[in-house]
Formats: structure tokens, sequence, C-alpha cells
């Protein structure tokens, strides 16, 4: 067994303190870690999508409720038994669905089931009622949305709604 001096024992844990300093700040480099995902977040950048929606087609601004839907052609839209593509047949549908203000209505969403499964997907579940007058009943039903993360935000890209229900 080696016998050290006080002063040997000294310098080999100065030495041992060291190279644990220059380990830590040199040898061990890890990448900072990524932030954790947060899908409360998710869900709520989701809601005020539909929020904004909302709030555009009660002005009678479809344009603006097309905000909520990815400018694609591979946007899928399904409703009536017909499934059309694109973002421009979805705003001509809305168009033709609905020509005028009264025939709008006013639009509310209830029972939303909004679930992020990750940061680029979440799906929505819910229903959609719109209370109108004059020539027009009120109408509603069902809705299943498929919103991906995109450089501009939340979007639709996908959306399933059928009347009644």
């Amino acid at each position: 067994m080696e016998t050290l001096t006080m002063g040997a024992r000294l310098r080999r844990a100065r030495l041992a303190s060291l190279s644990l300093v220059l380990l830590a700040a040199f040898g061990c480099r890890n990448p900072p870690p990524k932030p954790a995902f947060d899908a409360a977040e998710a869900e709520e950048a989701v809601r005020e999508v539909l929020r904004r929606q909302v709030d555009a087609w009660n002005r009678g601004d479809v344009e603006a409720f097309m905000e909520g839907y990815a400018r694609t052609d591979s946007l899928r839209f399904a409703s009536g038994g017909t499934v059309r593509r694109g973002w421009q047949t979805t705003l001509d549908r809305y168009h033709d669905a609905y020509p005028d203000r009264s025939a709008m209505g006013t639009l509310t969403f209830d029972s939303l089931e909004v679930r992020a499964l990750s940061p680029r997907w979440a799906t929505v579940f819910g229903r959609w009622h719109l209370t109108r007058g004059g020539a027009y009943e009120d109408a509603g039903g069902l809705f299943t949305l498929l919103f991906e993360k995109r450089p501009e935000g939340w979007r639709i890209v996908a959306d399933h709604t059928s009347a009644g229900g």
C-alpha cells in the first residue's frame, strides 16, 4: 500500500477536483434538452383557431372563416356524402351552400373534444349548430377535424362534417 504525504494527498485531491471541473466543462457536452411537448398549449391554440372561425362566420366573412383551413390542394372536406379536395374547392362549396348572410345564420360549436396527438397533429370532435331565421331552418350536426401544425400555425387538413345528430 502506498503511503502519501499530506502534500501529495492535497495535490491528488486538487488534481481530481480540476479533472472533474474540466470534464464537466468540456468533456461531457450534452445538447440542451428539447422543450417538452405541451399538449395543453397546443390544444388551446387549436381552440383559438375554432373561436376565430366562429367569429368570422358570425360576421358573415367566409374567407376569414377559411383561414382555419390549410391553404392546400390536399385539404380533404367530406360532407353530405361527398368528398371534396382543396382549399379553393372548399371555399366554393361554402359560398354555394351559404349564398347570403341569412343562410349562414349564427354558428356555435359545442361538445368540443380537442386532443393534441403530437407537436404536429391534433384532432377535434364536436357539434356545430346554425341558428337561422326567415326562409332557412336551423341546422346542425357533428364534425371531426384533423389539424396539422404548419408554418402559419394550426390548420385544418381534413374535415368530416355531418348534418343531423
